[in-house]
């Protein structure tokens, strides 16, 4: 495997490791009208994740680990990537309360390798989404997500929806990052068999629809309703540039 020497470059690589992660519009978008979903959340659970990176021909192998949390009305979420020599490259956390929409974040932080620590605060007393690395506020209707939680928030009302969770299906929801937010559009595409440190699975996949300024950028992620409906796998790709990919290896529930 060739080396990858990681700057600015790669840490801009390495963002979309974490769960629930891709680029935000450098364009401010409201919220869109809260919309109430059923939902099941998934139990709690370790899961850790095979890591594989492609950056202009280099690659780079290394672990992702997830800590899911929820209960008591709370729910807490942790991503971290880590690869050998260079150890953490992204450390994402999302917790908060559980309401009627769902997941109901109150804080995101981000961290990445060489980057400042960020916060995203969803401040549900004044009801503005507010960022510490951005001028942005954003009014909070309700359902609001951020880019750890939303795979679970996905999970959850993929567990709930039953058979209206088919293909040709699409699912909004309006996602913070670390200084914008805007609307991701999930598109349920079809069931597949996955292959994953579990053996062979079957997993639903689901694709977040490309915007029209990003139409090169990707990101699937694989349900498995035999297994809680946990992410087995997640892919981000931007064109020939960037690929990730994250296959579940263990899951232990808690």
């Amino acid at each position: 495997m060739q080396r990858l020497t990681v700057g600015h470059s790669g840490c801009g690589l390495l963002l979309a490791l974490a769960l629930g992660t891709a680029v935000g519009s450098a364009m401010a978008q409201d919220a869109p009208a809260a919309v109430k979903r059923p939902f099941d959340l998934p139990p709690s659970a370790d899961l850790n994740y095979e890591l594989q990176a492609r950056h202009r021909g280099f690659g780079l192998k290394g672990e992702a680990v997830v800590t899911w949390r929820a209960g008591g009305g709370q729910y807490a979420v942790t991503a971290e990537s880590r690869v050998p020599v260079l150890g953490t490259i992204t450390d994402n956390r999302s917790s908060g309360a559980i309401d009627a929409f769902g997941l109901a974040p109150a804080e995101f932080h981000e961290k990445r390798m060489r980057k400042d620590p960020t916060t995203t605060s969803f401040d549900r007393e004044a009801k503005q989404l507010r960022f510490s690395d951005g001028r942005q506020v954003y009014p909070l209707k309700g359902g609001e997500q951020d880019r750890a939680s939303i795979t679970w928030q996905l999970a959850a009302v993929a567990r709930g929806a039953g058979a209206k969770f088919k293909p040709g299906s699409l699912w909004p929801f309006f996602v913070a990052g670390r200084n914008d937010a805007e609307t991701w559009v999930f598109k349920v595409v079809k069931r597949e068999k996955v292959r994953t440190g579990l053996g062979e699975v079957e997993a639903v996949l689901v694709a977040r629809q490309p915007v029209a300024d990003k139409k090169d950028q990707v990101l699937e992620v694989w349900l498995a309703p035999r297994h809680e409906w946990y992410p087995v796998k997640l892919r981000y790709a931007d064109g020939d540039k960037e690929q990730i990919e994250q296959t579940l290896n263990t899951v232990t529930k808690q």
